[in-house]
């Protein structure tokens, strides 16, 4: 793999448009990935996901270069038909279409620039990995005092012209002053056995307001990373929901910093896996000031030899005085070869805070069951009926009735 790296790192810089100084970033970030590697158990942060394992299992032979010169077809049999949307396609790592038809002109920017925030980028391998061959950064303005009267729906789909075995994408979304976006992440895969590593950067300013939901939902062979930078200025909300089942591997990485007064944040997420996937969510909630919230609840239903992980942390600052975390982890294992990791964390240097952890996780509660039967359900009707109660929880705390209803019937789940 390192001489195939070596080769398509070099193959990268010579076909870039980049400045010189650019190219120079990225290969100090390229330098960093190439001492650091694939992260293993030995790294704190991934001792219960060895992504380093994962990618030599599944992936024969890596290759990180992609040739985006040809133009790919978009198939929009995908697209969400019952709910009026913004669009933008990115297909095999190319923005192909762009649609912002319900929004007003100049109130919604999209800059697409080879020399936009290039920056040596040692969060860890993967983040640096990501900044040494993304070859164009995206990013999104909502302008100050607007509000988007449509949901922006962001589609990632691969297909079987993907040459490249890892691809990198860059978002940087900018929500100024008294601004509102509701975005929704749908992924759609029709590559095989690729690994894709996505970093979102977020600045959402001073009263303004962020709905994310993040569908991965169709199974498929691929490994997916993605990190999520959040920072946060005074009274400014962030709703993050996340949906995880179709993916092999997928981690979500979620730090978030909650760096003005009122600030808050809400993370819910739902983990549904069956024969040897593995997916893990990752939370960082740093409460950097006073009288700040989060709030955080993920649940896993786990079936056959599936696997699911939570890290979640809550740190508050010395000055994070008001402070109030909460955060809860619950997982059903439906047969004793399913595993969940739970790793909740809190770590506090203000005295006046209100915080909580907690998690848990067991069989389904086999007298229900035959309480359910006995009122004429079936076996199966019993289990699913329990399991959906179990998920509806974290799905009636999105905020936004449309999408909720658009989740739900994702979901399966009847009105």
């Amino acid at each position: 793999m390192e001489e195939q790296l070596k080769v398509d790192f070099e193959n990268f810089v010579k076909s870039s448009k980049l400045s010189s100084k650019n190219i120079e970033l990225k290969r100090d970030n390229f330098n960093y990935f190439f001492e650091k590697g694939f992260p293993n158990k030995r790294d704190e942060n991934w001792k219960f996901s060895d992504l380093n394992h994962i990618i030599s299992k599944n992936i024969k032979k890596l290759s990180f270069y992609n040739d985006f010169s040809k133009s790919k077809q978009i198939d929009e049999s995908i697209f969400i038909d019952n709910l009026e949307h913004n669009k933008l396609v990115f297909v095999n790592g190319k923005l192909e279409k762009t649609e912002f038809n319900y929004e007003e002109t100049n109130k919604v920017e999209i800059i697409e620039d080879l020399n936009l925030l290039n920056e040596k980028n040692n969060i860890n391998s993967l983040t640096s990995l990501n900044n040494a061959f993304t070859d164009k950064h995206y990013k999104l303005i909502v302008k100050k005092n607007y509000t988007l009267k449509k949901p922006l729906i962001i589609y990632n789909i691969t297909n079987e012209d993907l040459k490249s075995k890892n691809l990198n994408l860059r978002f940087n979304i900018l929500l100024e002053e008294n601004s509102y976006l509701k975005i929704i992440d749908i992924l759609s895969d029709k590559s095989k056995n690729n690994f894709l590593n996505t970093y979102y950067q977020y600045e959402i300013k001073k009263n303004s307001i962020l709905k994310n939901y993040k569908i991965d939902r169709k199974f498929n062979s691929n490994i997916k990373y993605f990190y999520n930078n959040i920072n946060q200025e005074t009274n400014s909300v962030s709703e993050i929901f996340i949906l995880s089942s179709g993916s092999d591997f997928i981690k979500n990485e979620i730090n978030c910093n909650l760096n003005g007064k009122y600030a808050s944040t809400f993370v819910n997420g739902i983990i549904t896996l069956k024969n040897l996937q593995h997916h893990e969510i990752k939370t960082n909630i740093n409460h950097l000031t006073e009288s700040t919230k989060s709030y955080q609840l993920i649940k896993s239903v786990l079936d056959n030899d599936s696997k699911a992980v939570f890290q979640g942390k809550i740190f508050a600052d010395s000055k994070a005085q008001k402070t109030d975390g909460y955060q809860l982890s619950k997982a059903i294992l439906l047969n004793n070869n399913t595993e969940f990791n739970a790793k909740p964390e809190l770590e506090i240097y203000a005295d006046d805070v209100k915080c909580s952890h907690g998690s848990a996780s067991g069989n389904l509660n086999e007298n229900s069951i035959f309480y359910l039967m006995s009122r004429g359900l079936n076996y199966q009707e019993a289990k699913n009926l329990l399991i959906n109660g179990f998920l509806l929880d974290v799905i009636e705390k999105i905020t936004d009735s449309e999408i909720k209803k658009i989740i739900k019937n994702i979901m399966g789940f009847k009105e």
